[in-house]
């Protein structure tokens, strides 16, 4: 039976897993990365059954190269979509990204032009993926290191993408603070031009300074300026499924939890907030 997305999750990694398996994680959800499990058969696969019979369950994947100018790949979209039909996740997401051309995968999450001509291939593309898995997807919007030249924002381009596809977004919030802190804009003006109608999901996530830019990591905690823009990002869209994205220098699950609890208490707040308006 497919699940619903409600509430706060986690990230599975391998560290928790027993945790997961025996239904002990304060969670509501689990996330995934998807290419991790879609295999024939296995230890994998079974450890994320028994986690999914406990918590719903959102699939993540890296590797569908959805700005790619030659399309997708047939065999990757079989291969995703046994393993949809044999987990029934609640969500099934991607990022606005391409990774991959001709036969080389750069296992990058790279940047794409934001113009007419990426937005056709993008939506021909998130078209196809989701004839072929016969669901609505959820696609994230990048961090990034690079502008290109074109003529849409980041959030025009994905309120494009969203009307021509019916696609959602998995909104995350540190990539949001990351590309707005590089590129010079604010963060709210982002989250503004946002449709927050078809905001299914939002990540968390922390990540470092570099010499001259911010770089998204995965392996610190959520920092105050994420905080305060996912503040910003409940306010504008409602209570919305939330979790924390932690890849790296992963802490016991203990404090990750307590971490998650920062995001409840502020949608509490917010939800709180709107009932005494």
């Amino acid at each position: 039976m497919t699940q619903h997305l409600t509430g706060f999750g986690l990230g599975m990694r391998r560290p928790h897993y027993r945790s997961y398996v025996d239904g002990t994680a304060p969670v509501d959800f689990i996330e995934v990365i998807s290419e991790n499990f879609m295999i024939a058969g296995g230890k994998p696969l079974d450890t994320l059954m028994k986690a999914r019979a406990n918590y719903p369950l959102a699939l993540h994947g890296v590797s569908m190269s959805i700005g790619s100018a030659d399309g997708l790949r047939g065999d990757y979209l079989a291969e995703l979509r046994r393993l949809v039909d044999m987990m029934e996740p609640a969500v099934v997401s991607d990022h606005l990204c391409w990774t991959r051309i001709d036969q080389f995968n750069s296992h990058d999450l790279l940047s794409l032009p934001y113009t007419e001509e990426a937005l056709d291939a993008v939506c021909r593309n998130i078209d196809r993926a989701q004839e072929a898995l016969g669901r609505r997807m959820l696609f994230e919007n990048p961090s990034s290191y690079i502008a290109f030249p074109g003529a849409m924002t980041e959030w025009e381009f994905l309120t494009a993408m969203t009307k021509r596809t019916g696609c959602g977004l998995l909104l995350d919030v540190n990539n949001i603070h990351v590309s707005a802190v590089n590129h010079g804009f604010a963060g709210e003006d982002y989250l503004a031009g946002v449709p927050m109608d078809a905001v299914g999901q939002i990540h968390l996530a922390g990540h470092v300074r570099g010499e001259h830019l911010l770089i998204d990591t995965h392996d610190q905690p959520v920092p105050d300026e994420v905080w305060a823009l996912y503040r910003a990002a409940t306010e504008l869209a409602g209570p919305v499924p939330t979790m924390i994205e932690r890849d790296d220098n992963i802490p016991e699950l203990e404090e990750l939890c307590a971490e998650l609890d920062v995001a409840r208490v502020i949608s509490a707040d917010v939800a709180g907030t709107r009932i005494a308006a």
